[in-house]
């Protein structure tokens, strides 16, 4: 993402292989500076003028049309021009609220994760996603994961057993 945020130019080695008249084939590679537009998508196709094989009969070469895949990332998967998260929080931090980081593609921003939410519950960061052709740029949306401690110390546990005892909150109750 952090690479087609900007666009920029990239450059591709193509090995080509060109039949004559005769049908002998000519083996060749080449090179190509490709300029990669901001806000271009996978499986968008950029064309190259006159960069394809040459036409039958003496003909001018065709475009050459490259279709562009985006490498993933680890910390986002891509919607359109959308980014989506997961960012995990404690269950304090989901019950009480809380500011946490969470990842962009250049760096982090803090949120506000509001008090009672839920996981699965999503957060959206206007304009922080990947930019669209007219200047615009998508969305990120954050998905809160409440994530339990595998394990507690002795006081831990002794805290997560008051709170038991005296909690009202049953979640399987309708």
């Amino acid at each position: 993402p952090l690479r087609v945020r900007y666009g920029g130019t990239r450059r591709i080695e193509l090995a080509m292989v060109e039949t004559d008249a005769s049908g002998h084939q000519r083996h060749s590679t080449r090179n190509f500076d490709v300029k990669i537009p901001p806000g271009t998508t996978d499986g968008s196709v950029i064309r190259l003028s006159a960069q394809g094989g040459a036409g039958s009969g003496g003909a001018k070469a065709g475009d050459l049309l490259l279709r562009v895949r985006i490498a993933p990332d680890d910390r986002f998967a891509i919607d359109g021009h959308n980014l989506k998260t997961v960012v995990p929080v404690t269950p304090s931090e989901a019950v009480l609220g809380a500011r946490v980081d969470v990842p962009l593609p250049e760096g982090q921003a803090t949120v506000t994760i509001p008090p009672g939410s839920q996981s699965g519950q999503r957060l959206r960061l206007r304009g922080k996603g990947l930019p669209q052709r007219g200047g615009e740029a998508g969305d990120l949306l954050v998905e809160l994961r409440i994530v339990v401690p595998k394990e507690l110390s002795p006081e831990e546990r002794d805290l997560y057993e008051q709170l038991a005892k005296k909690s009202n909150f049953h979640p399987r109750s309708s």
